[in-house]
């Protein structure tokens, strides 16, 4: 075990926190992930002290599990899964290093949340590519990492969309930069010369942001990256899309995707909407349709309502040969006040938490086309485990430009129930297992997740496990997370 002196000449002695509380709370999360406490946990605030923390933990052999986001949290990634490890924690590395209105980037260290982010890039008249409604204290790179999908999929043209370039620390210790990042020259050099570090690949052949994207920490650390923005609308226009058959809007949504009319684009079923717009409030789910699709239109600086209305002529035409019903109002609710509600950071009590409690996810990815599939497994499985079908909020977030999309089940309980919270847990467990064997991807495959993934792609296990001797080749980042499990 490390000695807590020398963390401490690393990082100064009120960075190095040994509270058992403190320690103790990160042995489990709100996932059904349980672990083993840390012994420290450590706040640098530059790379270099991170560095020096990597050469600490290689040198004695100890974990280190780094995150950036404030909690709680929800997956199990952050648990440690070995004794003796250091919560490495870079929620105080919160430099927006540049914004470049011109280019339409941020370069940002892991603590910027997207609130802080957000204040900045709206004084460029920039917005950010934000997921639906993250916490006050979710790390933008620590998002753009785990690849959650956000509500704007027209300006997603690749899985790494919006991150860009990054520093990256490996678990060896040493520093490498990714994509137009790489060089030649130093940051500031690079600017001088209207360098923008928004090319993500290479450098060279390869694409080494991947090794890092959806690792969980495996493979090293991130101390800045570049993110992408977009522009702010000079003019916004937002609609409730209903139909009768959900069919109806996977059909509009392609379609108005495939031209790229709209910007914020999702669909949700009642109780999820409800959750949402009326918080702590939410006691009826019969304001809303069963399925409704929010989408917004905009127009920029050059004529935006001449652009407002020839989209607004285009998507009703579309509308009509879809069978759908655009609508600027739902009971009273404004489509503008839901595209507001999104376009920022979630007020507290967190909105899955809001009608019972607690609430568990499910998430992968899959198609529309193939949604309905899952909608009836879903369905059957309920009944089978007894848990109410109003309780259960469903999230369809369409990604890479409709290619795909990201599907949600939000089990919501009384957290305080132990006989709900078994029940949920059977039926997360039943219903992962289910949709595993229907062809869902857990592109992000936490925990439980982890296991089904990968079980039947040894191939795929022995490349990693090959990336990881070059890369980590003392196992000290997050062991036990992904297809690692034998490390610990």
């Amino acid at each position: 075990m490390v000695d807590k002196t020398v963390l401490s000449g690393i990082v100064g002695a009120e960075n190095v926190l040994t509270g058992k509380d403190t320690l103790n709370a990160f042995a489990s999360d709100d996932s059904y992930s349980v672990g083993i406490p840390p012994v420290f946990l450590v706040k640098p605030h530059s790379a270099k002290e991170i560095r020096e923390i990597l050469e600490v933990a290689n040198r004695e052999g100890v974990p280190v599990i780094p995150l950036s986001s404030g909690g709680p949290h929800n997956h199990g990634d952050t648990v440690p899964a070995a004794k003796d490890a250091i919560m490495v924690d870079l929620s105080e590395m919160k430099k927006i290093l540049r914004i470049d209105p011109r280019n339409k980037v941020a370069l940002i260290e892991p603590g910027v949340t997207f609130g802080e982010l957000k204040e900045k890039a709206y004084e460029a008249g920039l917005r950010v590519l934000m997921p639906l409604l993250p916490r006050k204290t979710k790390s933008v790179l620590a998002s753009c990492l785990e690849r959650e999908p956000f509500t704007l999929p027209k300006y997603q043209w690749d899985t790494t969309d919006p991150l860009m370039c990054t520093e990256i620390l490996f678990g060896s210790g040493d520093v490498y930069r990714t994509g137009s990042a790489a060089g030649p020259g130093t940051l500031e050099e690079q600017w001088e010369t209207g360098a923008a570090q928004k090319n993500p690949l290479g450098p060279g052949q390869w694409d080494a942001l991947r090794l890092v994207q959806g690792a969980q920490g495996t493979m090293g650390i991130v101390t800045w990256g570049s993110v992408k923005l977009e522009l702010l609308p000079r003019v916004q226009k937002c609609f409730f899309a209903v139909a009768d058959r959900l069919d109806d809007l996977f059909d509009f949504a392609y379609r108005v995707q495939k031209f790229k009319l709209v910007d914020v684009c999702f669909i949700m079923n009642a109780t999820d909407l409800s959750a949402i717009w009326a918080g702590e409030k939410a006691k009826s789910f019969g304001k809303f349709p069963s399925w409704v699709l929010v989408y917004s239109i905009s127009g920029y600086d050059y004529f935006p309502a001449e652009r407002i209305d020839y989209i607004e002529k285009d998507i009703e035409e579309i509308a009509g040969e879809t069978h759908v019903s655009p609508l600027s109002e739902i009971s009273n609710v404004l489509a503008e006040d839901i595209v507001s509600l999104i376009s920022k950071p979630c007020e507290e009590p967190y909105w899955k938490d809001r009608l019972r409690g607690s609430c568990q996810d499910i998430f992968f990815i899959t198609t529309l086309d193939r949604v309905p599939r899952f909608l009836e497994a879903m369905d059957s499985l309920l009944k089978q485990h007894h848990f109410p079908k109003k309780d259960l909020g469903v999230y369809i977030q369409p990604i890479q430009q409709g290619r795909n999309c990201h599907l949600e089940f939000n089990l919501m309980y009384d957290g305080e129930s132990p006989k709900a919270a078994d029940r949920v847990r059977a039926l997360f467990e039943g219903a992962s297992e289910a949709f595993m064997k229907a062809g869902a991807f857990y592109s992000r495959p936490y925990g439980l997740w982890a296991d089904l993934a990968y079980r039947n792609d040894p191939q795929t296990v022995k490349a990693l496990e090959m990336v990881k001797n070059m890369l980590d080749p003392s196992r000290v980042m997050n062991p036990g997370k992904l297809c690692f499990r034998g490390e610990v």
